[in-house]
């Protein structure tokens, strides 16, 4: 048997619902009979490994939609929103891990975002809202990983036969077939190697777009250059706040806790190192693309400016072999992306249907998780296929799913376990950040939900493209 070499809390004490009263496994000691924990969340990996891991579950193709994003808000209030966004999330993640440290160094080691929520706000119900909440965003994501990835093979396809037979639900089989081989990798410090490339692939599609943009803009082809925003009061309102929900979705991950418990013991101070790391990353990948893409397009920027470069009458903006090198490494990383993010319901499943006391990859553990994991994908891919406008929901999960795990949860639980002065400057900032994320994301959520409204005539159920 592998050693568990991680943590849980729901080895304590608990209220009958598995939530821990915060009597939670000592570190040095193996969470008994938790092969979630064993298998799936396996703490052996290093600082830079959790670097990775963040950068894969932030830096995305999403980065791809940032000029879209400053398409609704202009220059000025585009580029004063990234900076404060990456700054926000930093600090939010920075706390979200000195709760971690603190809860470890009293004997609680948390590798579960949700069993943390419910140690330190002490509320049985917000175990099942952050299971619930963090489940639908990483199912979501996998689908929109599925999805997107089929649509690159796509691309490049019909770019080859313009007038073949293969449709987009053909391509979403091949993306689930080879995300369904490599889910058999065990465990989510398996994926480091993995992740690595993927950083390196972020680097690389979003240089090669970026010099596309640049390219673009100086070119007689290129688009007059008109950065206005609508003339309606109301309108510019509802574009803000939408933009505001596509970069909560692009910051967000919603799995630091997880990523964390990827860390060999003792955690503490590492997490800050990943931290850093991975943020060097987001401020070049995104400001780059945000600044080429709206400069080259302006307001009439796609919400994939890869779409913008390749127009759908008109030749090219960019040379073919650029754009299809660039088309490569965002498929490529949509597959690390998709491991990411599926291995919380990875670990939900094999909580339940693994034998901690037998071998990882023994007959009894090796057979469901293999059946698991294929099944779950399948059912990935049945919705991509099913709602290939999914990228249409994408300001929708960022102002319901991942503002209140990445914006709310992590200032309101520094706040309950550090227990700050609550007239000192950290408590009062905390509750700010707090109080206008949780009015953003309502204000958001109906934005966002309103575009999906008056988008809604575009939708068709398995329909051969993606809606933009």
């Amino acid at each position: 048997m592998a050693p568990a070499a991680a943590f849980d809390a729901e080895a304590g004490a608990t209220n009958g619902n598995g939530v821990s009263h915060g009597h939670g496994t000592k570190p040095g000691l193996t969470a008994v009979g938790d092969a979630g924990a064993a298998f799936v969340l396996e703490s052996k990996g290093t600082w830079w490994h959790a670097g990775f891991h963040l950068t894969t579950a932030i830096v995305g193709p999403t980065v791809l939609t940032l000029p879209y994003a400053l398409r609704g808000t202009g220059w000025a209030l585009g580029l004063t929103l990234l900076s404060a966004m990456a700054a926000v999330t930093l600090y939010e993640y920075s706390l979200m891990s000195r709760v971690l440290d603190h809860c470890e160094a009293r004997g609680r080691r948390h590798i579960r975002f949700r069993e943390l929520a419910a140690d330190v706000l002490g509320s049985g119900w917000m175990f099942y809202f952050v299971v619930t909440v963090q489940t639908t965003i990483n199912t979501g994501v996998s689908i929109g990983a599925i999805l997107l990835a089929a649509d690159c093979l796509e691309i490049m396809y019909t770019s080859l036969a313009p007038h073949g037979p293969l449709k987009l639900y053909h391509f979403i089989i091949m993306v689930a077939v080879v995300l369904a081989f490599l889910s058999q990798l065990p465990s989510f410090h398996s994926l480091r190697h993995i992740n690595f490339v993927s950083l390196l692939l972020s680097l690389g599609y979003t240089i090669l777009v970026s010099a596309a943009c640049i390219r673009a803009g100086l070119s007689k082809n290129a688009p007059v250059k008109d950065y206005s925003l609508s003339s309606s009061k109301s309108e510019q309102t509802f574009d803000a706040f939408l933009s505001i929900s596509i970069l909560a979705s692009v910051f967000g991950n919603g799995i630091l806790p997880e990523i964390q418990a990827t860390l060999a013991p003792p955690a503490a101070g590492k997490m800050m190192k990943a931290l850093v790391l991975c943020y060097s990353v987001v401020v070049f990948t995104f400001f780059l693309s945000s600044i080429t893409g709206y400069w080259a397009f302006g307001s009439h920027v796609q919400s994939n400016v890869l779409k913008s470069l390749m127009p759908d009458s008109g030749p090219a903006l960019a040379p073919t072999w650029l754009l299809g090198v660039a088309v490569l490494f965002v498929l490529l990383q949509l597959l690390a992306i998709g491991l990411v993010y599926s291995q919380v319901a990875y670990e939900i499943m094999e909580k339940s249907s693994a034998d901690a006391a037998q071998g990882r990859f023994s007959r009894r553990n090796l057979v469901p998780r293999l059946l698991l994991r294929t099944l779950y994908l399948a059912f990935c891919a049945l919705m991509a296929a099913m709602l290939p406008f999914f990228g249409d929901i994408v300001g929708v999960v960022g102002a319901i799913g991942f503002i209140p795990l990445d914006f709310v949860l992590p200032v309101l639980m520094y706040n309950m376990a550090l227990a700050p002065p609550r007239r000192s400057p950290v408590f009062l900032a905390n509750t700010a950040v707090m109080v206008v994320f949780a009015g953003v994301g309502a204000i958001g959520a109906f934005a966002s939900i309103r575009k999906l409204a008056l988008d809604a005539d575009k939708f068709k159920l398995f329909s051969n493209n993606v809606v933009d």
